[in-house]
């Protein structure tokens, strides 16, 4: 029976190729047949190495392979993250919405389905998430679309939030800022006071983490809303 092949979101096999010479893989598995297993079929792929457990700190991407994606896999990727791992693709045998979601927000690069884990599908998300990209199976790229659309109109929109954290009106407040005006000036032009001016600009650096307000107009076009 054929099966789909991840859906890479950005790049093509023969971009990433271009860009990635060697790739330095760690493979994270309780099972170590499973991490024997894979580690020979992914030595097979052109440009990606796979390095031994006690050198997995300097790997290039992480590969989590797990069942399915519980509290214990999303604490596992978690502690990846924080312990410097920001290339992570996780190797799962079932994933719900809850899941995937679940997995995204805990930072994975690409989630491959072992029932579709070819050493070509694997080594495609390996070389996609050593660039900084993602790949995730046909299907589930749809059901993310769809719990993210269902998160803009539910939760955000009602509250007037973009997914930047910022307000409709924090979003003015900058761009008026961007285009050179004082705290004065942008209140004019919004109807506002300028104390509430000011009082926009610190509730954006406060929660963000921002340090003044030209720090808040730069992370304003970084995320490209202004």
């Amino acid at each position: 029976m054929l099966t789909a092949a991840p859906i890479s979101i950005r790049p093509t096999a023969a971009a990433i190729s271009a860009r990635v010479d060697r790739i330095s893989v760690a493979i994270a598995s309780a099972d170590p047949l499973s991490r024997a297993g894979l580690a020979a079929h992914l030595r097979d792929q052109a440009g990606i190495d796979v390095i031994p457990d006690s050198a997995a700190e300097s790997a290039a991407v992480m590969v989590v392979v797990a069942d399915d994606v519980d509290e214990e896999t999303t604490r596992e990727l978690r502690e990846l993250r924080a312990a410097g791992h920001e290339r992570l693709v996780l190797l799962v045998a079932k994933v719900d919405d809850a899941g995937l979601l679940a997995a995204v927000e805990a930072g994975v690069s690409g989630v491959v389905r072992r029932s579709q884990a070819t050493a070509g599908h694997l080594a495609t998300a390996i070389r996609a998430a050593a660039v900084g990209e993602g790949t995730l199976p046909p299907d589930l790229l749809g059901r993310l679309l769809s719990q993210v659309g269902r998160l803009q109109r539910q939760v955000l929109h009602p509250r007037g939030l973009t997914f930047a954290g910022l307000t409709e009106r924090e979003i003015a407040v900058l761009r008026l800022l961007a285009e050179g005006h004082d705290t004065a000036e942008v209140g004019r032009r919004l109807f506002f006071s300028e104390r509430t001016v000011k009082n926009v600009i610190h509730d954006v650096t406060s929660r963000l983490d921002l340090r003044n307000r030209t720090h808040a107009v730069a992370y304003a076009i970084r995320q490209g809303l202004i």
